[in-house]
């Protein structure tokens, strides 16, 4: 079984955000997207165990931080990402490449 890992994660305090790349064919051309999930940890006052959860309701005490760790996604989607899109595709033409010319 493959597992689907996030492409990056980021933290600040207890909010945690989860990038993950997902491919669909459209057209028979592979299209790459990503996603975001937010999610936060905490620690029941009974239990030693750190717990996540997706966040469906935000407390006023996580939006700074909800804020911050957004603006890191942000910022890797439109700097990170792109460059490493670029290089996997560079890459991938290098290879087709070499195999023409082994033909």
């Amino acid at each position: 079984m493959v597992q689907n890992l996030p492409v990056k994660k980021f933290r600040i305090g207890n909010i945690d955000s989860a990038i993950w790349e997902n491919k669909k064919k459209i057209n028979g051309n592979e299209v790459i997207f990503r996603t975001v999930s937010i999610s936060r940890s905490f620690k029941k006052k009974d239990e030693d165990m750190w717990r996540s959860e997706v966040i469906n309701n935000i407390r006023r005490n996580d939006i700074s931080k909800m804020m911050a760790v957004l603006r890191k996604v942000e910022d890797y989607l439109y700097f990170e990402a792109g460059k490493e899109l670029s290089l996997e595709k560079e890459s991938s033409e290098r290879n087709n490449e070499e195999v023409s010319d082994d033909e």
